[in-house]
């Protein structure tokens, strides 16, 4: 029982190490400074895209938001899958209100049963565009866009290696409940692999529309479950790179329980394993990092009710320390998103002492309900998305069960966004 207990030991530092590089090497890259905008002679034609389905709590936010945008030459569209949605009046009163020439709303007329809403509403408008739009950009109902949003998307297209921008979301929830924090501390880690694996978060995203011309990826999302995930692979096929933009670090203010959390981190999981090359890797860290201590803790007791005190002490000594470095791995990433949204004018101080400790109450939570979240992404093969059934039956193989509107009192607590 020693030497495993000394083994277990170990490979519990090891982990604390391997993830303090990768947490402060991207902690490092968020407190870079950014690089100067490009000016307006420069901005080249773009066009917003915001797939709505259901009544999002900071929609309205997200649309003036755009409304907001300090870029000279570009357009928003929106597009519903039916005009019942109550996302509509939303939408037609923000527009209205701000009297602006910039919106044109949509209504999805094709809804293909061989992907999901969300990419026949992509294909939609990408195939109205003509060649002047020189990249397209998207956004998702509960991202806040400020001011120069769009002119930094387009500022990191203006490397030519680069055929895609994006940037990433960080939850700051006005109400900070238990099921809100699990998902915080997923999250936080979640963002740290996103980063070194150059993964594409849709809610802020732009792609340079060349790449719908040099690539397949429109035939691709055709029958697709969701459409960022795969760029890195499409990318890489014509020497092009997906740009991770720190500036562009989302704050999320909503909040979700438990079951909620467990839905969409699921849904999460299910696209890194369609679509994500390193999918193995995401997977084997959910593996060792859940497996390793929970073999550390029956080992320590074990120990103690064997009486074995230098296995037992080991063994709580390496937990102990494993766990006060995963808290404290967060204050770095947290500092850091607090200086963002301050350089923006965004409330950054939402978590209060007992916030704090309700946060690290939620991180043993995380780590008991992560690991089962993952091993049913693995297996999952139908999901549901707001509201609508998908059949998994392959990264090309998606079928949608059957269209209904989206009715607001049977809204799907499984997502958080479209």
């Amino acid at each position: 029982m020693a030497a495993f207990a000394f083994v277990l030991s170990a490979l519990l530092v090891l982990l604390v190490v391997g993830q303090a590089v990768l947490v402060l090497g991207f902690a490092r890259v968020l407190r870079k400074k950014s690089p100067p905008l490009l000016d307006d002679q420069q901005a080249p034609k773009a066009v917003v895209i915001l797939c709505l389905r259901g009544g999002d709590p900071f929609l309205a936010d997200c649309l003036q938001g755009l409304l907001e945008q300090d870029y000279p030459n570009f357009e928003i569209r929106v597009i519903l899958d039916h005009t019942d949605d109550p996302a509509y009046p939303i939408v037609a009163e923000a527009v209205k209100a701000s009297g602006t020439s910039l919106v044109t709303i949509e209504i999805l007329q094709q809804k293909r049963e061989t992907c999901s809403l969300k990419c026949s509403s992509i294909l939609q408008i990408v195939g109205s565009l003509d060649d002047s739009y020189e990249f397209v950009a998207q956004i998702d109902a509960d991202t806040i866009a400020h001011p120069t949003w769009l002119r930094e998307l387009a500022t990191a297209l203006q490397d030519e290696k680069v055929g895609a921008a994006t940037g990433n979301r960080w939850y700051m929830p006005h109400n900070p409940t238990i099921g809100s924090l699990v998902r915080y501390n997923w999250n936080a880690a979640a963002v740290v692999q996103m980063f070194w694996y150059h993964v594409a978060w849709g809610g802020t995203l732009a792609i340079k529309t060349r790449v719908f011309r040099e690539t397949d990826v429109l035939e691709r999302w055709s029958k697709a479950f969701c459409e960022d995930t795969m760029l890195l692979s499409l990318l890489k096929k014509v020497d092009l790179r997906v740009a991770f933009v720190p500036s562009l670090m989302m704050i999320n203010r909503e909040e979700c329980d438990l079951r909620g959390y467990f839905y969409w981190v699921r849904r999460q999981l299910l696209t890194a394993r369609l679509y994500h090359p390193a999918w193995l890797a995401v997977a084997g860290h959910g593996f060792v990092t859940t497996v390793v201590p929970l073999a550390a803790l029956a080992v320590l007791v074990a120990a103690l009710a064997t009486g074995n005190s230098q296995p037992a002490a080991w063994t709580g000594g390496a937990l102990l320390f494993y766990e006060i470095s995963i808290a404290a791995l967060l204050i770095p990433m947290e500092l850091a998103m607090q200086k963002i949204a301050d350089s923006r004018g965004e409330p950054s101080n939402w978590l209060t002492f007992t916030g704090k400790l309700k946060c690290l109450a939620a991180m043993p939570l995380t780590q008991a309900v992560y690991p089962l979240a993952l091993a049913s992404s693995i297996f999952l093969r139908r999901t549901v998305w707001r509201g609508i059934t998908y059949h998994i039956h392959g990264p090309q193989e998606i079928r949608m069960e059957k269209y209904q509107p989206y009715q607001s009192q049977q809204e799907d607590k499984q997502t958080t966004s479209l």
